[in-house]
């Protein structure tokens, strides 16, 4: 990634950005927005600038959704979210979006243990986490219901993961780390 394609990246980065700050502020991230990171992910597609091109882009918006929408249907993430990563899909593509989901995973996945630690409740993180898991792998016999009410029922913090604050740092640092491994 040169400086150009770092330059093109700015929109994404900067809607991430605020996506980021407004899931941490209220636990929500606004439809306008997904929608806007969608809509301009695709329109970017068609122009010369397109880092993927409309097949790439639409192949990483349904990536992205369907990444996503199982944690959704459990209850672990939100609508937003799902949304959030179907529009970064758009901009990047499937493969960098499987990347992105798998980044942004680790990040949360530290945020969350350092919020637990924080909060006394690292134990009751684990053991939930391990519930959950059971109830995974027993989906079919126990039900999506039964998942999904464990999901809710078994939270260890106080507020849930800003789903966007990982998102934005994993899409920021595939960038820089392109942009230092190709040089300007």
């Amino acid at each position: 990634m040169n400086r150009l394609q770092l330059l093109h990246l700015a929109p994404l980065l900067a809607m991430l950005l605020f996506a980021a700050i407004g899931d941490l502020r209220e636990r929500k991230i606004r439809n306008w927005l997904t929608v806007a990171i969608l809509m301009t992910g695709l329109a970017r597609s068609f122009t010369s600038a397109h880092a993927v091109a409309p097949g790439g882009a639409i192949l990483g918006m349904l990536t992205g959704f369907g990444i996503t929408f199982f944690l959704y249907a459990m209850g672990a993430i939100g609508g937003g979210d799902v949304k959030l990563m179907a529009g970064v899909g758009a901009w990047l593509g499937p493969g960098p979006t499987l990347c992105v989901f798998a980044l942004e995973a680790i990040i949360g996945m530290l945020i969350v243990l350092i919020q637990a630690t924080w909060q006394g409740r690292l134990p009751a993180l684990f053991r939930n986490s391990m519930l959950l898991v059971v109830n995974v792998a027993h989906v079919q016999e126990l039900g999506i219901e039964h998942v999904t009410a464990t999901g809710q029922s078994s939270r260890s913090v106080d507020r849930p993961l800003p789903y966007a604050v990982p998102v934005f740092v994993a899409v920021a640092l595939m960038a820089i780390q392109s942009y230092i491994t190709n040089g300007s």
